[in-house]
């Protein structure tokens, strides 16, 4: 990336709000600097352990556990079981899969959170836990995170393996 690219992207992040260009800067110095750039999302392929990440400018409200603002969203390739899809949007709605590109999706604000999350959908799939669970679960260690400063393996890594040619475009009718 040239000095004008990168001076384009700070240029976008001085418009963003600090959440959002906090969490953009960290990604760069996690990743270095995006593939992608937009006056409203940086985007990076391949990064890390993420098949995609993309910080939005936008944010959107969020609750559980507790508020804060949704715009940091990671990708990964998953395929999650069609019998599933309701457990998953009961567990938390910014966690969701992509069935057509076999991908899932989490949006929250820390990418720690993004993997807790993913790691608990992966849960819930494959019936290790139930969304309550999964909800009791990810509730308290988010507090242990940012109350106590305890960490945990579920915002560290993917506790399974990664998936390989997980879309499924369905079947042709007609």
């Amino acid at each position: 990336m040239n000095e004008q690219d990168k001076s384009y992207i700070e240029q976008i992040l001085n418009t963003w709000e600090r959440p959002q260009r906090k969490s953009a800067l960290k990604m760069i110095k996690k990743y270095s600097y995006p593939q992608e750039a937009t006056i409203s999302r940086l985007i990076w392929y391949n990064n890390g352990r993420w098949k995609r990440t993309i910080v939005h400018r936008d944010a959107v409200p969020h609750h559980f556990p507790t508020t804060h603002p949704d715009f940091l969203e990671q990708v990964i390739d998953y395929k999650t079981p069609i019998n599933k899809f309701d457990d998953i949007a009961k567990f938390d709605g910014s966690t969701y899969p992509d069935r057509t590109k076999g991908e899932v999706s989490a949006v929250c604000d820390k990418e720690e959170f993004n993997t807790l999350n993913i790691n608990l959908l992966h849960e819930i799939s494959t019936g290790k836990r139930t969304v309550e669970e999964a909800r009791r679960f990810a509730t308290e260690t988010i507090y242990n995170y940012l109350h106590r400063k305890i960490s945990s393996p579920y915002l560290e890594a993917f506790i399974f393996p990664p998936q390989h040619h997980t879309a499924d475009p369905d079947v042709q009718i007609f």
